[in-house]
């Protein structure tokens, strides 16, 4: 009897069991590769003080000093009435590109680079050039805006596609996430950890955030403490909520309802649709 006849004499079981292992290698699902789960232990990293786990957080320099909630360089479009809690600007372009928000719409102050804002008529909410100071502080704000999208978008990462790109539904520890797709919100997804934990998320496309999803804070995290670098657009859908610091390449976009305790830090626009817009506290 030859090797091959002594495979085939092997006991009913054993074969089942080679069998099972052989198409579990080969991946079950047709070939594609495995998703990869979500982690369940921290990434390595110092977090944001004593004890905190997860990177070290992403410095946003003179944006957090300044206390801008929404900071763009091509304008923000909004359809009122919208509720911002933190300072806005734009740079480059023209203070005129925040015209459709109005002072009663601001907790806070608009800066812009000249004198065209108008709004609604109501300008006190308004600081722009003159004097060239609160030029200097908006365009100062934008370059270290993009300067905190770089910081972020370098980092190593503890953990690539997880969920290949859809994390509703997940629970996620305080690490560095990365993905060379973009991602999915279509479920709530929870960020657990503690006030000193650091959640980083590089992300080469764009987020879609589901009508009504929520990005939930749990175990005494803190908005502050989340930073999500998208490369491209964010959609935030009708009635969801986000939290964080989204840096994004290109544009974000809040559909009507939707809430978010975030910066909202774009290289494009930020469009508004009857949002609340609440700067974390630093």
């Amino acid at each position: 009897m030859n090797k091959s006849e002594n495979i085939f004499n092997l006991p009913t079981w054993l074969m089942t069991l080679l069998l099972a292992a052989f198409v579990a290698g080969c991946g079950g699902d047709g070939g594609g590769a495995a998703t990869t789960p979500a982690p369940t232990v921290p990434g390595a990293g110092t977090g944001a003080g004593p004890g905190g786990q997860g990177p070290a957080p992403v410095n946003l320099l003179s944006v957090l000093t300044n206390n801008f909630a929404i900071l763009t360089k091509a304008g923000i479009t909004n359809v009122p009435t919208s509720a911002i809690t933190g300072n806005i600007g734009s740079s480059p372009i023209t203070a005129a590109s925040m015209d459709n928000v109005t002072c009663a719409e601001m907790t806070g102050t608009i800066y812009g680079v000249d004198a065209a804002y108008v709004g609604s008529g109501d300008q006190s909410c308004f600081a722009g050039n003159p004097p060239a100071a609160n030029k200097t502080l908006v365009d100062n704000a934008v370059l270290d805006m993009g300067t905190a999208y770089a910081d972020a978008e370098g980092r190593t990462p503890d953990y690539s596609e997880v969920g290949a790109g859809n994390i509703g539904g997940m629970t996620l520890p305080p690490a560095t996430y990365k993905w060379s797709t973009g991602i999915s919100i279509l479920t709530d997804v929870t960020l657990n950890g503690g006030a000193n934990d650091v959640w980083i998320f590089q992300i080469a496309q764009g987020i879609t955030q589901a009508s009504a999803a929520r990005v939930i804070l749990t175990g005494g995290a803190l908005p502050k403490n989340v930073f999500w670098q998208s490369f491209g657009v964010v959609d935030i859908g009708s009635t969801a909520h986000m939290e964080g610091v989204i840096l994004a390449q290109t544009a974000i976009t809040l559909k009507t309802g939707a809430s978010a305790n975030s910066r909202l830090l774009a290289q494009t626009e930020v469009t508004l649709q009857q949002n609340a817009v609440t700067r974390p506290a630093p």
